[in-house]
């Protein structure tokens, strides 16, 4: 039933929206205040991104930094959006939208809009700290009218199973900050993040560039439909763009992601579908002591699949200094941040590291020829995100480029396509040497395992073939094995390297037998220091 607040609010709103000749239906938003109707469609929208990188960049407005300052991470867990107003609260479609408030950790305004039934004209949302449950003494009141907001988020279906996702109070995805966004996988947990744009990340001569979604558009869901659609429009000093997002809440989360980018200037490293992640520590390399619990990680490896068919794993690194490496490809299928271990005990934490998704990026169309790129940066803990995987284009990224793009992110528990070869289910590390005589310095020993049907099929008493290479350095006690466990098609394959100096190396391996090939490739960076 709804409240005479809420009922008082949709009444107004209905009888002005029908003087405007608009569908109450849709945009009847609880208590939510609307601006005038301006027409609205995404041709539009591309063209007015095209025409604002012809221009030059204007900032957003500072809103009070004194007030945003103090609205830091304490305050603003104290302020709740009401959920009685959140937009498409009673319909249509199964999925309310609430919005998240500005602090000292987003001070950017972000403008909302809301789109009529045949989504030709748009309404703005206008910011209201009534909108919000807040302490009395919170300096959020101290914000002009009409402030904005910080993002936004979905929340679970009104139709759902409320004991297991009570819809008002669980979301299954949010935009937040810059151009940054997440969803939930299919174990129920956010985890890493996806961006709208990455830009010169890792360039020593010149700083990382954050554009932001400065407007979105709610495009209302037509009846009985599990898909939602936002539209965004991005701006920043180097690039502006337009992007279409079609959601949908499956076991976890698949988006359908349009966009048209337009580059101000110069960029030196235009990263395209790019996701963040964090990578602390984990079995493979813990210093002693570091921290009780055995890992801590978003993501433990970057999956590739290459436009040749190659099926490739890269555990990642917390590396000794940033570092940045290219996978060069052409007409890539796939790649992604993964978290493979799902195992409690590896972890032992209540934020639940085991169940945090994984984020595959799959290409639609051809993407032509370019590099996935992974940058590793150095963190001591778990609070930063220190993992950036995406594509970059070959070609320069020069003033006046404009680029096309269309791709489908997976926010799964897995890949969604995953390989029929066996899998690298861990590397481990160790001195290098024989066991009982003294161990060599500047030997390490690697142990890599895989797991998967190919191996399963093999005939007793065959073992499969390690092909091993590296950037530098050589190998020495090389052999594989069946992992003692009794698990049918576990294997590793064991190896030393011995390598001078404090380079990174890089190495690769796979298993074949015969002429087949049995495994996905491994590559590791290897930091003699580490």
């Amino acid at each position: 039933m709804l409240s005479r607040r809420r009922f008082i609010a949709a009444s107004t709103s209905a009888a002005a929206l029908a003087a405007l000749g608009l569908s109450p239906s849709a945009l009847a938003a609880s208590g939510l205040k609307l601006g005038k109707a301006r027409p609205f469609s995404y041709d539009a929208l591309i063209a007015q991104a095209r025409a604002l990188a012809a221009a030059g960049y204007a900032p957003p407005p500072v809103l009070s930094r004194s007030v945003l300052e103090r609205i830091n991470y304490e305050e603003h867990g104290k302020i709740k959006f009401r959920i009685d107003d959140a937009l498409f609260v009673d319909g249509p479609g199964a999925y309310p939208v609430t919005f998240f408030h500005l602090g000292r950790y987003f001070q950017t305004p972000v403008h909302m809009h809301v789109l009529d039934d045949d989504a030709h004209s748009a309404r703005e949302i206008i910011y209201d700290a009534a909108y919000f449950d807040m302490p009395a003494d919170s300096p959020a009141h101290e914000l002009p009218k009409g402030a904005g907001f910080a993002g936004f988020r979905f929340q679970e279906s009104r139709y759902g199973d409320q004991k297991t996702f009570p819809w008002q109070k669980d979301d299954w995805v949010a935009f937040l900050g810059a151009s940054y966004f997440r969803a939930i996988g299919a174990l129920a947990q956010y985890g890493l993040s996806a961006r709208g744009i990455a830009l010169d990340i890792a360039e020593p001569d010149r700083p990382e560039e954050f554009p932001s979604f400065t407007n979105f558009w709610f495009v209302p869901p037509a009846k009985g439909s599990d898909r939602v659609t936002v539209y965004a429009l991005l701006d920043g000093p180097s690039i502006s763009g337009a992007y279409r997002f079609d959601m949908q809440r499956e076991t976890g989360v698949v988006m359908d992601i349009a966009c048209s980018l337009f580059l101000r200037r110069d960029v030196a490293r235009l990263g395209l579908a790019p996701a963040t992640s964090m990578f602390w520590f984990s079995e493979t390399i813990k210093q002693t002591a570091i921290d009780w619990r055995p890992e801590v990680h978003d993501s433990d490896g970057l999956a590739m699949w290459a436009g040749d068919g190659e099926r490739i794993w890269r555990p990642l690194n917390n590396p000794p200094r940033t570092m940045a490496s290219a996978f060069s490809d052409k007409t890539p299928k796939g790649f992604g941040l993964l978290q493979r271990d799902r195992v409690f005990d590896h972890y032992q934490d209540g934020v639940y590291y085991d169940r945090r998704p994984s984020l595959w990026v799959e290409p639609l169309g051809d993407w032509g020829e370019g590099s996935v790129q992974l940058v590793e940066i150095p963190t001591d803990d778990e609070t930063n995100d220190n993992i950036v995987a995406m594509w970059v284009p070959k070609a320069a990224a020069r003033a006046g480029n404009e680029y096309h793009l269309k791709y489908r992110l997976h926010w799964e528990a897995d890949e969604p396509y995953p390989t029929p070869l066996a899998r690298c289910v861990a590397t481990r590390l160790g001195r290098g040497g024989e066991p009982g005589k003294p161990r060599p310095q500047g030997v390490r020993k690697f142990v890599v395992e895989f797991k998967g049907a190919p191996l399963e099929t093999l005939a007793y008493g065959v073992k499969p073939e390690a092909v091993l290479s590296a950037s530098r350095g050589t190998f020495s006690y090389v052999f594989t094995e069946a992992v003692p466990d009794g698990v049918a098609g576990h294997w590793r394959a064991q190896f030393d390297l011995t390598v001078d100096g404090k380079e990174p190396v890089d190495m690769r391996l796979y298993l074949k037998h015969g002429d087949q090939t049995l495994s996905e490739t491994w590559l590791y960076q290897y930091h003699p220091l580490a």
